[in-house]
């Protein structure tokens, strides 16, 4: 039976744990993971973007089921320009591995930068938006809520194939009595990366950030309903993904850069706490006729909404 403290880095390492059968299984959890999150979050993202188009306030398609079909093609350009992103800002973190050896660090199944990937899905998120004529601002909206809980089950990737987005080393004298030694410390056997890491284990940083994006995902999902201006709820989705990343990186394994010796990810995440706090105070007027909550999400649009 599966343990907490292993590793799983193929579909065939979960049947045979669960079951003992050994099949040739080779897809990588970590991607199996990713696509679930991917097929989570456009879940998510379809309800609320239906909501807001029945509402009136996104524009562009004339009928839901145009809206639909956008998603979907949305959410699948948002995927590869995401794996892309992340790719990128995590060669970038380590230009001398790069140089050392350009096409295996650039192939290579590890190696992603979260921050980098959402910076790159957004930027092109939003060319799209605007060559479909769609308001950016509430689309954005409608997003925050799908980007949180996406990110809470990728993660969930990261733990099962051990793929190195691991914390550091733990201590256990430190633990807290009522949390349990697996949400503390874990050795990750059998993992992607072929690591032993000595005992007692590294802290399971992944579980800890799949948890906090959960609770998250929860507050944006509450207030999407917002009375303020179109934009607040995305910028308020940057504030708390950057908080939680800050939170998170002292516990991490990282590379530390400049003067203040601190991970990419701590730069940016400090820079993205302070563009969300100025989107927060920016946005924060209420609107001045608020979009029906309740209005109905299967109606066709009004002349005056489509035109």
């Amino acid at each position: 039976m599966p343990t907490p403290d292993d590793a799983y880095p193929y579909l065939s390492d979960v049947v045979k744990a669960l079951t003992g059968a050994d099949l040739p299984l080779p897809m990588p959890m970590f991607g199996l993971l990713v696509l679930v999150a991917l097929v989570a979050a456009t879940f998510v993202l379809r309800i609320e973007l239906r909501r807001r188009w029945s509402a009136g306030e996104l524009g562009g398609p004339a009928s839901l089921e145009a809206l639909d079909e956008l998603t979907t093609t949305f959410a699948a350009a948002m995927l590869l320009s995401g794996i892309a992103g992340a790719k990128l800002f995590s060669l970038a973190e380590d230009p001398g591995a790069v140089l050392a050896d350009p096409v295996g660090q650039v192939f290579s199944s590890n190696g992603f930068n979260i921050i980098g990937g959402l910076v790159v899905a957004t930027a092109v998120g939003v060319v799209i938006l605007r060559r479909k004529r769609i308001r950016v601002a509430p689309f954005l909206d409608a997003a925050a809520p799908a980007l949180m809980l996406g990110y809470a089950v990728g993660r969930i990737g990261c733990q099962v194939s051990g793929d190195g987005d691991w914390g550091v080393a733990a201590d256990l004298a430190d633990k807290p009595g009522w949390l349990p030694s697996w949400l503390w410390v874990q050795q990750y056997e059998g993992n992607i990366l072929g690591v032993q890491i000595p005992a007692p284990g590294v802290h399971p940083t992944p579980i800890w950030e799949t948890a906090m994006a959960l609770v998250l995902f929860v507050v944006l999902w509450a207030l999407r309903r917002h009375p303020y201006r179109a934009g607040w709820l995305f910028s308020l989705w940057i504030v708390l993904a950057a908080v939680e990343r800050l939170a998170i990186e002292p516990f991490r394994v990282n590379e530390l850069h400049g003067p203040l010796a601190l991970s990419q990810a701590q730069y940016l995440s400090a820079l993205f706490l302070v563009v969300g706090l100025v989107g927060l105070l920016g946005l924060r007027a209420r609107r001045t006729t608020a979009p029906d909550p309740e209005a109905d999400e299967t109606r066709e649009p009004q002349p005056s909404e489509t035109a």
